[in-house]
């Protein structure tokens, strides 16, 4: 993949704050989109949004964005989109607005939006996300309470949803769950299933929970003290080999 022409020559200026990988299913293209901003020392940093796109083998500036957005306050590193419903989501400090919101970007229409973040909701950036749960788009947040021992620690998982997909739709709370068979504080959603069922991380395990939040079972994967991650794999563009095919293949 070449080099933007654009990023090449505004290098030291720009920094990159956001960027996503989706399908632009009305021209069957992939792409990828890089959003930057440029700390000129006003208070709204001048915006660069582009795209790459596999199918012409090149990049494209869109300009004439009607907002500034810059990381959220205390996020340090460029944050990865999450793909809903034809278009990338990322959290976001809107500088025009001096408020959080989550800005999108749709990859038919080539544009950003803002979605806004429920009136009551004030978290720390490590103790929220968005994903899918069912078929909506879907709001996660965690409360800690550990009073003054860390070893006795109960944590309630809330989760909203949009159950009408549009920029002015209302957020709903639909779940609390409080899980007291998670020894562990940090417990982060990935996916749900089918039955309504909660998968998540904490520390190196996987976890499943039922929408009363009891653990119902739980495996760990991981020992090794550099930590590592974990992201819900979905068949699009290419499909990962099962373990007959690998084995034939090596």
């Amino acid at each position: 993949m070449p080099w933007s022409p654009f990023a090449s020559n505004l290098y030291k200026q720009y920094y990159v704050d956001f960027y996503g990988f989706g399908y632009d299913q009305s021209t069957d293209d992939y792409l990828l989109v890089t959003m930057s901003s440029q700390d000129d020392y006003n208070w709204a940093p001048l915006p660069c949004l582009e795209l790459f796109s596999l199918r012409a083998n090149a990049w494209k500036q869109i300009k004439d964005t009607q907002f500034t957005y810059t990381r959220p306050i205390g996020n340090e590193h460029p944050t990865t989109g999450f793909l809903f419903n034809g278009a990338i989501h990322w959290f976001a400090y809107c500088c025009e607005l001096r408020r959080d919101v989550i800005v999108a970007f749709d990859l038919m229409e080539k544009k950003l939006f803002n979605i806004h973040l429920p009136g009551d909701f004030h978290r720390e950036l490590n103790q929220f996300g968005l994903w899918v749960f069912g078929e909506f788009l879907s709001l996660w947040a965690v409360y800690y309470f550990d009073g003054h021992n860390d070893d006795i620690c109960n944590h309630r998982l809330e989760i909203w949803v949009m159950k009408e997909y549009k920029v002015d739709s209302p957020w709903t709370k639909i779940l609390v769950h409080s899980f007291d068979d998670i020894s562990h504080k940090y417990f982060f959603p990935i996916c749900s299933t089918k039955s309504g069922d909660i998968i998540g991380r904490y520390e190196f395990t996987l976890a499943k929970c039922d929408n009363k939040g009891q653990l119902l079972e739980y495996h760990s994967y991981f020992n090794d003290q550099r930590g590592c991650e974990v992201a819900l794999y979905t068949e699009s563009l290419l499909s990962l080999p099962d373990n007959e095919q690998a084995w034939e293949d090596d």
